[in-house]
């Protein structure tokens, strides 16, 4: 097997009908390299139909288009085109004749070009893609993860042919099936050798094997090899070891390498979820799919930061939310050793969108999960499959039909991996609600606690309407359902449970839980990184905002769901150091200031996904004398505050949150110091010092790029002062310029509400930050100049190197 990267050489443009092109009507094209979001760049509008799901992002139809050459050599061969993810109902046309579809805008598919190729001439493609109210979330529109050309001869391993298992692991060996699927689409009987090489990460070979197979006009056959790899490295989290599989057809082109890791998964309601044999507890982020100022553009260094700097966060695993994640992203998780918890849907049969994939559903979904499993069994990273996420029909007899029918489909392709489901228990019972809570003494003592999921989720009702489809899966997993992990330790004594998604605000409470639950193997925070659409619910309404609607979601301009533990630049907010020391991962305080402008502001709407409305920092200019709060993370039970080494307050930990002290105090400048005591003894402090005179700077995270579709270098704009301290007070409009052989790919704050276009040179920072996305588009050095109106430019120069023609 030949492959060919095939992301270059593109256009896009708005869709022609044929009676338009007849008569000369034309759309714009505009060149483009993939992955690429092409409604990124529409006009977000206050009125979008999708409103604040989508991010007030428009409906969109996108054409692309593709010319390449088909030389003569390829007669008798097979040319395949692999389409990683077409958001959404995909039409695929060659030389404009009909060759396939597919309507999950996240599935990996494969479309066979072959019958309608011209040989010894251009071709050419065209790929229809559309989005609009299909998606809870911004979707973006378009051919957003890469697309690959599949050139094979007639004998030839088959696309996603290659499955790597650990069998077991033993002292001094491990035992690895590979099973390889070769196709024999040739006129005639043949007979083949395909040979396997083992090697690991410097490129020994460790274990290999050659093996005959014959096979007919039309034939596949699985060869099996088992391999014994001695004193193997093992994959984990903390040692994300990889080995690397190439098969190969003796005397022939078809060639496959594959990367992947030696270890073992288990789970059980005693011993919890098991790596290689250790216990381990997932401290899990809920992730979109969307790359901020790229929109939904899965583009391999994005992929890779995001999970580069989650990871640098405290966390050891995500949750694909609610779609399988991009190749990159999986690499990426290899690489790094971040565990991927992998879902395959949002919903089944029933819509939660006018337009959504419950339409499609009943048709693809054999043919989407298996695309999933085929695509990610060979991934270490990924542990568990969930079939679905808050599917509304697992309170019924016929959904836990359909759950049975999933699962077992899972399992018949991938045996060695958990199945789970991300289960909303209010929502599979929503139409008891009003009776429950009745019986629970109305909504007050329904939400004692400040959550209605919780005590609706415990409810016997809920025990009952989920029970069968729970009993089908490995791993049970409850959304905002934490009343129940003791409940069905004792309910359910063979359950193991996930809590597959919770408030972030409510990490202190949930983690000692966890712990204190062997039936319950970890968490998955909504969310881990901040992302487009569901705008607002993270935020906080007070009273008097304007930009307050009455429902959940946030009115224009919101942008993101201000939810993340990280914001959409990937820089870490105020939560994700409480985070870290509730894990504890983090010894040292952390002090974060409530902004003052709102202080004394009555808060009339808090949602459990938000976090204190608070920043790093001692520098709040004009607010001198004026009162203001401050949070203390710690890990203590007392903390002092000192202002220049004054005490200016002490709080004990605890009251409001778990882990936090707060103390009001008054703004003046200077530094803060903050002393946590436990039993009297200081155990950790830590400052903020008011920052000086601004300076702009910015730093780029590569500077030498290749010139393929999947490197970047993300350059972070910052105001700081010249001692290295963030100066958050100083948003200013910053413009970046690129020259050379990189182009800018796109731009952004942090902030969650504005009417700024991620594809602007120019954007105002926000709490002293800015980021802009360079992408290499030749050969060269390239030149990016980061200005800003009274400071003095920062020049930044990039090396843009060869990349390999083929992979």
């Amino acid at each position: 097997m030949t492959a060919y990267p095939f992301n270059d050489d593109w256009t896009y443009r708005q869709p022609i009908g044929p009676f338009a092109g007849a008569f000369g009507e034309a759309k714009a094209n505009t060149a483009v390299r993939l992955p690429h979001d092409a409604l990124r760049d529409e006009e977000r509008r206050a009125d979008a139909p999708g409103r604040g799901a989508g991010a007030y992002f428009p409906r969109g139809a996108f054409t692309y288009l593709k010319e390449f050459e088909v030389p003569r050599e390829w007669v008798g061969r097979l040319v395949r085109l692999e389409i990683q993810g077409a958001f959404r109902r995909a039409q695929i046309f060659i030389n404009e004749e009909f060759a396939g579809n597919r309507a999950d805008g996240y599935a990996r598919f494969f479309v066979d070009l072959t019958p309608y190729l011209v040989f010894g001439k251009k071709n050419a493609l065209r790929i229809e893609v559309r989005a609009g109210e299909d998606s809870r979330w911004y979707s973006g529109a378009g051919l957003h993860r890469p697309v690959v050309l599949h050139v094979d001869e007639p004998v030839h391993v088959v696309p996603d042919g290659l499955s790597i298992s650990t069998v077991r692991v033993e002292d001094d060996q491990a035992v690895v099936d590979i099973a390889t699927t070769v196709a024999n689409a040739g006129m005639t009987t043949q007979t083949v050798r395909v040979r396997t090489e083992i090697t690991d990460a410097a490129a020994s070979i460790v274990e290999g094997d050659n093996t005959p197979v014959t096979l007919a006009p039309g034939e596949k056959s699985i060869v099996r090899q088992r391999f014994y790899v001695s004193e193997p490295e093992l994959w984990s989290p903390d040692h994300p070891s990889l080995y690397t599989a190439e098969v190969s057809i003796e005397g022939r082109e078809s060639r496959v390498r594959s990367s992947f890791g030696i270890r073992t998964v288990t789970v059980d309601p005693r011993k919890g979820l098991r790596i290689n044999g250790e216990k381990i507890l997932l401290r899990g982020a809920c992730v979109h799919h969307d790359n901020g100022a790229l929109g939904a553009a899965a583009i391999g260094r994005a992929e890779e930061r995001r999970i580069e700097l989650l990871k640098a966060a405290g966390f050891n695993a995500i949750r694909a939310a609610h779609n399988p994640v991009s190749v990159g992203m999986l690499d990426a998780c290899d690489r790094v050793g971040m565990l991927v918890l992998d879902e395959a849907f949002d919903m089944w049969t029933r819509f939660k969108t006018p337009f959504d994939y419950a339409a499609e559903f009943p048709q693809w979904w054999t043919a989407d999960l298996e695309s999933m499993v085929a695509k990610d069994r060979n991934h270490p990273s990924v542990i568990m499959y969930s079939i679905g996420n808050e599917i509304a029909e697992v309170g019924t007899p016929h959904g836990a039909r359909w759950a049975r029918r999933l699962a077992e489909r899972v399992r018949a392709l991938d045996p060695t991996r958990p199945v789970t489901n991300g289960v909303n228990a209010l929502l599979a019972i929503i139409d008891e609600v009003p009776e429950i809570v009745e019986q629970l003494g109305g909504l007050n003592a329904a939400m004692a606690d400040g959550n209605v999921f919780n005590a609706i989720s415990a409810s016997s009702s809920a025990s009952d309407r989920i029970e069968e489809s729970s009993s089908v899966l490995d791993v049970l997993g409850l959304n905002y359902a934490e009343s129940r992990y003791s409940i069905d330790a004792e309910a359910f004594v063979h359950r193991v449970i996930v809590g597959s998604e919770s408030f972030p605000s409510q990490i202190g409470r949930l983690w000692p839980m966890i712990c204190a639950n062997d039936n319950v193997i970890g968490d998955f925070s909504w969310t881990g990184w901040d992302y487009l659409g569901e705008v607002g619910i993270g935020s906080r309404t007070y009273a008097g905002d304007s930009n307050a609607s009455g429902r959940l979601e946030r009115e224009f301009p919101y942008l993101t769901a201000w939810s993340g533990d990280l914001d959409i630049t990937g820089w870490r907010r105020p939560a994700s150091y409480y985070r870290e020391i509730v894990y504890g991962l983090r010894s040292e305080p952390f002090i974060a200031v409530r902004r003052p402008e709102h202080f004394g502001v009555e808060i009339v709407n808090s949602s459990l996904w938000a976090w204190s409305d608070s920043v790093s920092s001692w520098t709040w200019s004009g607010y001198e004398q004026k009162p203001v709060t401050v949070e203390v993370y710690a890990s203590a039970d007392e903390v002092a505050l000192l202002r220049d080494g004054d005490e200016i307050g002490r709080a004990r930990v605890g009251e409001v949150l778990p882990m936090m002290a707060v103390i009001d105090t008054v703004y003046r400048p200077g530094t803060l110091t903050a002393l946590a005591y436990e039993n009297g003894i200081e155990v950790g402090r830590t400052t903020l010092t008011t920052a000086g005179e601004a300076v702009l700077v910015a730093r780029a995270d590569r500077a030498r790029l290749r010139n393929d579709d999947a490197d970047l270098s993300h350059v972070e704009i910052e105001f700081r002062d010249a001692d290295g301290r963030l100066v958050t007070d100083a948003d200013r409009e910053v413009s970046v310029t690129v020259s050379g052989a990189a182009a800018l790919a796109g731009m952004s704050s942090a902030n969650p509400a504005t009417t700024e276009r991620f594809d602007s040179h120019t954007w105002r920072t926000f709490d002293g930050r800015a980021l802009a996305v360079v992408r290499p588009s030749a050969i060269g050095n390239a030149t990016v100049t980061v200005s800003s109106e009274g400071y003095a430019d920062v020049v930044l120069n990039l090396q843009v190197e060869t990349a390999e023609a083929e992979r």
